[in-house]
């Protein structure tokens, strides 16, 4: 990347990860329908049509929320590098609430299996890689 001696390079960064933050926060808790929390995780082609109709309405209230960024800011972002922002973030957040897949990393890690059914644990881990994968994703969109 070159030298940005304004930092505007990393304030955008920080306006867009805080962004989509945010709008993970109210896609994952208060846009995702029940239906698609209960059955995003089960096995076969109901689960999968879930958890993409989840990743579906996460990814416009992300969208939505860069506009309202763009709209109330001026900040001025490559299309191209939000398309691969946000189409990071979707593959990533599909992956996780498959549930499978965190599962596996969970018990190759030796994750306590009781820490990760009883006590939130996979919970932790969901939003823990969620939050790491926006931050990768602010990266391409505030390029």
């Amino acid at each position: 990347m070159l030298a940005d001696p304004t930092g505007a390079h990393a304030a955008a960064f920080a306006a867009v990860f805080a962004t989509l933050y945010a709008a993970h926060q109210v896609a994952d808790h208060w846009i995702q329908t029940q239906h698609q929390a209960d059955c995003k995780g089960q096995p076969g082609w109901a689960g999968r049509l879930a958890c993409a109709a989840h990743v579906a309405t996460y990814t416009a209230t992300a969208v939505l929320a860069l506009v309202f960024l763009i709209a109330g800011t001026g900040l001025r972002l490559d299309p191209s590098g939000v398309t691969v922002g946000l189409g990071i973030s979707a593959v990533t957040h599909y992956i996780a609430d498959r549930r499978t897949p965190l599962r596996q990393i969970a018990d190759q890690l030796r994750k306590s299996p009781a820490w990760l059914d009883k006590a939130g644990g996979m919970y932790a881990l969901d939003q823990s890689w969620h939050v790491g994968w926006l931050f990768i994703a602010a990266l391409f969109c505030a390029v």
